[in-house]
């Protein structure tokens, strides 16, 4: 069977970050990509306005674009959020209830928040800790995203133990994130709460900030084939 990427349905909604140049941008739109991240933490390798402006990310035509912030100020990713017309925005942060009340109040009614979890060991005790933030932040996010806990914030490419996911409840709809890749996507089937996206990153990347389009091509040609 022939597939078109243009016409493919993965069992789960994709997200690619870390995005920096406007012809990939153009190219991952026409691919049906959901949703679209763009990274405003300054210490990132794919801190975008190194790259573009506000306005060019303004201009992009797309329902999906996410802005990644960590430990921004509410006021500043406000103003971002207005003037890039940002759709999502994803707290990678240490950002707790108070925090995201206040943004809230203050974003457009129509944005959305991502509160990300970020997680290292797998014990009891972190467990415990993922539950209770997911029962604190319930009501005033819309989406988790569980990524791999580093001091870089996310993008290292390295994979969390995705089998705690099967000890939580997770009430509402979640990104799978943390060092996604062709070889460990498939493990996505041994989950019991299936992801409502996978966020793709740095293993598909020739360099931070510069995707590599044939790679995330034969990802989306290899998961639709085995949903068919």
């Amino acid at each position: 069977m022939n597939l078109k990427y243009e016409t493919c349905h993965l069992p789960y909604k994709l997200k690619i970050c870390g995005l920096t140049k406007p012809e990939q941008i153009r190219e991952l739109i026409s691919l049906k990509t959901d949703f679209l991240g763009f990274i405003f933490y300054k210490k990132s390798p794919r801190y975008v306005l190194n790259h573009l402006k506000l306005e060019d990310i303004s201009k992009i035509s797309h329902t999906g674009k996410t802005g990644v912030f960590v430990n921004e100020k509410t006021d500043t990713i406000t103003d971002i959020a207005d003037r890039a017309g940002l759709n999502l925005i994803q707290l990678h942060g240490d950002e707790n209830e108070d925090f995201i009340t206040e943004l809230k109040q203050k974003l457009r009614p129509d944005v959305k928040i991502i509160k990300v979890i970020r997680i290292g060991s797998t014990d009891q005790e972190t467990t415990k800790k993922i539950e209770d933030m997911i029962h604190s932040h319930l009501s005033i996010v819309d989406y988790f995203l569980f990524d791999t806990d580093s001091k870089a914030f996310g993008g290292t490419g390295e994979q969390f133990d995705w089998n705690i996911l099967n000890e939580i409840n997770i009430p509402v709809p979640y990104f799978l994130s943390g060092g996604i890749s062709e070889e460990n996507i498939e493990n996505i089937r041994f989950l019991n709460h299936r992801p409502f996206a996978a966020d793709i990153n740095s293993k598909f990347e020739i360099a931070p900030g510069n995707k590599d389009l044939e790679k995330i091509k034969k990802f989306i040609s290899k998961e639709t084939k085995e949903v068919i």
